[in-house]
């Protein structure tokens, strides 16, 4: 083993270390207090999380902290291969800057910091411009597994439906498991998935993909490649396409220019956190319309990363009108022209729409959307906010009709499509912890609640007496 790799690991060694010390002067975890349930001799989880991606991870590792151990979190992924961060996102580094602490729950060692200082050190810290992407998840698989997170991969949700003893009935892989609480940190991807336009629609499917699946980007080696967008992911496909050697490379953005500042960034506060929950609906509305209007710009260098290559086209205020094929060429088409292409990528984000969804099918119905009790102002449309669902304040679903579906309060939508009810503190690196608190805690009440019964009989039934009895004389005594 060379010296460096064995440096690292004895510097892991003393961080794991420190991190248990640091438990343990806060005395967490807290005992398991959550009375067991059982279903014919099998123990049901308090809370299953679908999704081990940075969200689904610090839910889990929150709830550990706070006493709730008996959880378990699936993900549909291979180990280690969890979220996007090394499956389709395809940018060189994260966006956000190198000092946030993320999914670390306010515990210094807990932090990508602390674990890079540790393999790395300080000096390295300081030359770091922003995180590589990749080691980033090198970071949350450590994360895992230095709080031993019980994570069950290569499993996917196929069904959740409710029972009449207030259960969810989970169907993983084809086999039953049951839950008190279900928390769906599923992703950028939300309750949905990928969003492509109709005019996609005839195309053959070889011809064309969303940033968001998997693309042998080896094979576009001499073609021509169209990238549609003119967010992050698409200027991170089209980086990726031409660094695997495209011949050309055509970027169509609706603007008529790239958007230039990141209006959220320039109110980021711990007052936005924790104070966006609790605006008007009214308010909460026009944040994200201004925020989604004004448009969140790519980073410097991603857009840097595409054009410094001379045969990467940027076509602006070209919307596509049409998409269409002849022989073995897509032919986009715009108000300016036409363009023949040998594949297109289509970075046109995500949909948050539940009803598209087979495992939620017997939820869906039930769940009541902001635009079954909200309407904007005429000069403030949104399709994509309207279909968002209206999360109470421990992230769970609402019934359409009041007390229709009450297993709904149950279910805590922990993702993209919690931003209108909650803010962005359900995915993204910045908030993620205080996302991830809030909703761990509002479990854990919950619980409590729920079996407030028993707990008060072990309140009656506690007799552990502290004082003996021999510790004082009653002077009137005779």
């Amino acid at each position: 083993m060379n010296q460096a790799l064995l440096d690292a690991r004895t510097g892991l060694a003393a961080l794991e270390a420190r991190l248990a010390d640091d438990l343990a002067l806060l005395e967490l975890p807290a005992p398991s207090w959550v009375p067991a349930r059982y279903i014919d001799g099998r123990q049901v989880l308090d809370v299953a999380v679908i999704g081990a991606g940075m969200a689904g991870l610090a839910v889990a590792a929150e709830l550990r902290l706070l006493g709730i151990d008996n959880i378990r979190l699936f993900d549909q992924a291979r180990e280690g291969l969890e979220g996007p961060w090394v499956t389709y996102a395809r940018m060189n580094t994260l966006r956000s800057p190198k000092q946030l602490t993320g999914p670390a729950l306010r515990l210094p060692a807990l932090t990508f910091r602390a674990w890079f200082e540790a393999q790395f050190g300080r000096v390295a810290w300081d030359a770091l411009g922003k995180i590589p992407r990749t080691q980033w998840m090198d970071y949350l698989r450590w994360y895992r597994r230095v709080l031993a997170l019980p994570v069950q991969n290569e499993t996917r949700l196929e069904r959740l439906r409710a029972r009449d003893d207030d259960l969810l009935k989970l169907t993983l892989n084809g086999e039953p498991t049951f839950a008190r609480h279900v928390v769906l940190a599923t992703g950028r991807e939300g309750l949905g998935g990928a969003y492509l336009p109709p005019l996609v629609h005839g195309v053959p499917r070889i011809r064309y993909a969303h940033s968001s699946e998997p693309i042998d980007f080896a094979a576009l080696e001499g073609k021509r490649v169209a990238v549609i967008g003119a967010g992050a992911s698409a200027f991170d496909n089209a980086g990726t396409a031409l660094e695997a050697g495209a011949a050309r490379l055509d970027l169509f953005v609706r603007r008529a220019d790239l958007p230039r500042i990141n209006k959220l960034t320039g109110i980021g506060s711990p007052g936005l956190v924790h104070g966006f929950q609790h605006l008007a609906d009214e308010d909460k509305w026009r944040f994200l319309h201004y925020s989604a209007r004004t448009q969140t710009p790519p980073p410097r260098e991603s857009v840097l990363r595409v054009s410094k290559y001379d045969h990467a086209h940027f076509h602006l205020d070209s919307p596509v009108t049409g998409v269409a094929t002849r022989d073995d060429e897509v032919i986009i088409e715009t108000p300016k022209g036409r363009y023949n292409v040998d594949f297109a990528i289509f970075a046109t984000g995500f949909h948050s729409d539940i009803d598209t969804r087979s495992e939620f099918a017997e939820i869906a119905p039930h769940v009541r959307r902001w635009r079954d009790r909200f309407a904007p102002h005429d000069d403030l449309p949104s399709d994509e906010l309207s279909a968002s669902p209206d999360l109470d304040a421990n992230f769970a679903f609402q019934s359409r009709v009041p007390g229709a579906y009450p297993a709904l309060a149950r279910i805590h939508c922990f993702n993209h499509a919690a931003s209108l009810s909650h803010g962005k503190v359900a995915g993204d690196v910045p908030a993620i912890s205080d996302g991830a608190q809030r909703l761990a805690r509002g479990v854990a009440a919950m619980l409590f609640d729920a079996d407030r019964d028993r707990h008060f009989a072990a309140l009656e039934a506690f007799d552990k007496a502290e004082l003996l009895g021999d510790e004082w004389r009653d002077a009137d005594a005779p």
